[in-house]
């Protein structure tokens, strides 16, 4: 369980295809505070620390998790967001993120706005849906929902959040990971009449 809040960027250093899957190593300003098993948040998707050797650390990614998300388009020199997992009594600064990605979303308008940024998201019209000033992750950035469409949302991004995240590099047409509120699905399920 993540909270969205990033605590840093990684870069990617290489990549590795082993069968379907892939090893991905990283550089971080976090390595002296990983471990082997440890669960990490990178951009969003829950991955595994499966090695760590001198200041890299390399995590593996499977078919299933590249089908469900942005990583098959990741290259060497990418930065991605990181956050370590919640530990039980730090303050939730963001909202509750699984690290589980839902769908990958597309970024079709970035826009600046003296000193803010509004970028706009389409995602598939399936049951995933957002609401005004509800939560949304992207890239495992925790973010209020703006302009909430059917297939479409903004999202308002500060100066922080646009400097020291993923989201300074983010350009039109860029593909990101979309976790959407843990809450609102369960809603949607319910109204919906399936089976939970």
């Amino acid at each position: 369980m993540f909270t969205g809040i990033v605590e840093s960027l990684s870069k990617i250093i290489e990549i590795e295809k082993e069968g379907t899957n892939l090893n991905i190593s990283f550089e971080s300003e976090l390595i002296e505070e990983l471990s082997v098993d440890q669960s990490i948040s990178h951009n969003g998707v829950c991955l595994t620390v499966v090695k760590i050797q001198d200041n890299i650390y390399t995590i593996n990614a499977i078919k299933e998790t590249i089908s469900k998300s942005n990583i098959g388009s990741w290259k060497v020199g990418d930065e991605v967001n990181v956050e370590r997992a919640l530990k039980i009594g730090d303050r939730l600064d963001g909202h509750m993120v699984q690290g589980h990605v839902d769908e990958i979303g597309v970024c079709i308008k970035k826009t600046e706005h003296n000193g803010s940024w509004i970028f706009t998201f389409e995602h598939s019209k399936n049951n995933n849906i957002t609401v005004e000033k509800g939560s949304i992750s992207i890239n495992g950035v925790s973010l209020t929902v703006v302009n909430s469409k059917t297939n479409t949302f903004s999202v308002a991004i500060i100066p922080y959040t646009y400097n020291n995240t993923c989201f300074k590099n983010i350009k039109r047409n860029d593909l990101v990971n979309l976790e959407f509120d843990v809450i609102g699905k369960y809603v949607e399920k319910i109204i919906a009449g399936r089976n939970l």
